[in-house]
């Protein structure tokens, strides 16, 4: 956490307590550094830019109207963020998407976890920032983490998106440390594999290297 959020954070408390006295106008200036990560978590369940953005919406009202039920002020953001993932969810039942719930999900609900078994490639985690911001790779990111169950879809935006730690995932998704490791570790070999097509590098032998080239020419080289 860099100095700038540290000071944003010690100021959450000051700002409820402002905001439950009456003074509504600073709720924005609590509810705007997370604005971002409620959008993810929305979307990361709802799959949807315009449908995520209304269930935030639905979210931010909720969070201002019961602003009072927040016993400890220094869990703003786990709280809120449990909040906006449960107007989300709300909002995909009553699409009525959750009639083609994933297999994988549940599975795992059941205790049934399925052994995934992912193909080796290179890590796309470890490729440089200039890579990863190119266009096409932004692009198949967004479609890979699309395509991941939503059980482990927000695991991946929490922690390595949005970068929360193991316990403030846990306490936002409700659910216990040793479960979100499990579900990362899962969501990371899947986006590995997904995005495997892109970032494979695979090696070139020595053979394919100088096929097609003069031997005696590259002897001389």
């Amino acid at each position: 956490m860099n100095d700038q959020a540290l000071m944003e954070k010690s100021r959450e408390p000051f700002l409820i307590q402002r905001i439950r006295a009456g003074e509504r106008s600073h709720f924005h200036e609590l509810i705007r550094p997370y604005e971002r990560r409620a959008f993810l978590i929305a979307y990361s369940v709802l799959r949807n830019q315009a449908d995520a953005e209304d269930a935030v919406q639905q979210a931010m009202l909720k969070i201002f109207l019961h602003l009072e039920q927040l016993a400890e002020a220094d869990k703003f953001a786990q709280w809120a963020m449990r909040v906006v993932e449960n107007e989300a969810k709300m909002y995909k039942r009553k699409r009525h998407q959750h009639l083609y719930q994933s297999v994988d999900e549940e599975q795992e609900k059941e205790g049934q976890t399925k052994h995934f078994r992912p193909k080796q490639f290179a890590d796309w985690r470890d490729l440089p920032n200039e890579i990863l911001e190119q266009q096409e790779v932004r692009a198949a990111i967004i479609e890979s983490l699309a395509s991941l169950p939503e059980i482990y879809r927000e695991i991946f935006v929490l922690r390595d998106m949005e970068h929360l730690n193991i316990a403030e995932t846990a306490e936002v998704l409700g659910i216990s440390v040793p479960m979100v490791k499990t579900r990362l570790h899962r969501a990371r070999l899947m986006m590995r594999e997904a995005l495997s097509p892109i970032f494979a590098k695979p090696k070139v032998s020595i053979w394919e290297r100088w096929k097609g080239v003069n031997p005696w020419f590259a002897a001389k080289r």
